[in-house]
């Protein structure tokens, strides 16, 4: 091969390792015959290849920099002396870490548990307001017996004889693109370089068994549903006695009799008398506070409210009770709105019709003209709009 293998892989004389590799990836996925079948492409891929080997091992870079034959007369690539590493193709396009005869190494016992997920049910009070509750969770924890060591007392593990505690075995074959090297997880210890003779009879070698604990968690003020509460590493032990993964707990709200949610705000009906809307009238409401079943350190919430209705109020009219909503995550706190149906009599006895009557004639009302209205002011036509999407 006459041109310069760095001008091959277009590298500097001075290029590290990692550029070299990079720059041979790149060349690599560009003339490799499964991706361009040009017999031109297949010849330069040939030749990267030799200057990648050439390039990547540092006795042959050496030897070539000061201007002998780094095959000793063998040919490169592909010929009798080459001695490529699959791995390295494998590496160009799916981006190992394999390196010219590299390999992973034996793969830990001891591994990261996995997270782990509750649903519990909370009232609306108390996802608006927190509180603490005690949950059972089924999880692997760590076996008393062996301590997550997987060994039975008085036992260690022992260097697996198949793969000599490389936790790989190599496959050598020839091809057309020299010798194929393949490294795969030894099948006799599965990876781990180490064989466990004699198990821990209570977690069989795993280091953790299953159990059911009980944990507290408290839920924050202002969560809402399907809101996720993490509790670092209270999830399942690893594998080996790993760390602990966390636990998640995700909130299901109950739905309430009075309030509907929407966001921070709190939405309810108060439904009043003809009389009372007519002539106005103060209604005490109980709020959501009303149901909090106070802690210790707790402040006293207010539990109810001073609600005026003015004379005159229609029936549909919404009134704005700033700040008794539900508290937000991040601070402040939803409104609670408060719609006010006005309920008509169906049975009225003969001295309430007959002032019913009277008070009909005062107004000038016995008969109705059936004069319509712009329908966009009552409840139905807000509701009319929320639906055409106004």
């Amino acid at each position: 091969m006459s041109q310069d293998l760095y001008e091959l892989l277009g590298v500097d004389r001075d290029a590290d390792a990692d550029a070299i590799k990079k720059a041979y990836r790149r060349l690599a996925r560009k003339y490799h015959p499964d991706v361009n079948p040009d017999p031109e492409a297949q010849e330069k891929f040939k030749e990267v290849s030799t200057a990648y080997e050439v390039l990547s091992d540092p006795q042959k870079r050496s030897h070539y920099d000061r201007g002998g034959d780094p095959f000793g007369g063998q040919g490169g690539f592909g010929g009798q002396g080459g001695n490529f590493s699959f791995t390295d193709i494998m590496d160009a396009f799916f981006g190992g870490q394999g390196g010219a005869g590299g390999g992973r190494g034996p793969r830990p016992r001891t591994r990261r548990g996995q997270d782990a997920l509750i649903a519990i049910q909370v009232e609306l009070a108390e996802a608006a307001f927190g509180v603490t509750r005690e949950i059972k969770v089924d999880t692997a924890v760590l076996c008393d017996s062996c301590h997550g060591a997987g060994t039975a007392p008085n036992t260690q593990p022992v260097t697996c004889e198949t793969c000599r505690g490389a936790g790989e075995v190599a496959q050598v074959q020839r091809s057309f693109l020299g010798e194929m090297r393949t490294l795969r997880a030894c099948p006799a210890c599965q990876g781990h370089g180490s064989i466990i003779p004699d198990p821990c009879r209570e977690c069989a070698g795993d280091g953790r068994v299953r159990s059911q604990r009980t944990l507290k968690v408290r839920i924050p003020a202002g969560v809402d549903d399907g809101t996720r509460v993490q509790l670092s590493e209270q999830g399942e032990v690893g594998p080996g006695g790993g760390p602990s993964g966390d636990l998640y707990v995700e909130i299901r709200v109950a739905e309430h009799e009075t309030f509907v949610r929407n966001g921070n705000d709190l939405h309810c009906t108060l439904s009043v008398p003809m009389t009372a809307a007519a002539l106005g009238t103060t209604v005490t409401l109980d709020l959501l506070e009303a149901e909090v079943k106070l802690e210790e350190g707790d402040e006293e919430l207010v539990a109810t409210h001073e609600f005026e209705i003015k004379a005159g109020t229609q029936s549909g009219t919404e009134f704005t009770v700033r700040g008794k909503g539900v508290p937000g995550l991040r601070g402040g706190r939803g409104d609670l709105v408060v719609t006010v149906v006005v309920e008509t009599p169906t049975k009225l006895s003969g001295r309430e019709e007959e002032l019913l009557r009277e008070l009909a004639a005062l107004r000038g009302e016995e008969s109705v003209s059936g004069k319509m209205r712009d329908s966009s002011k009552s409840a139905f036509g807000r509701l009319r709009d929320a639906f055409r999407g106004h």
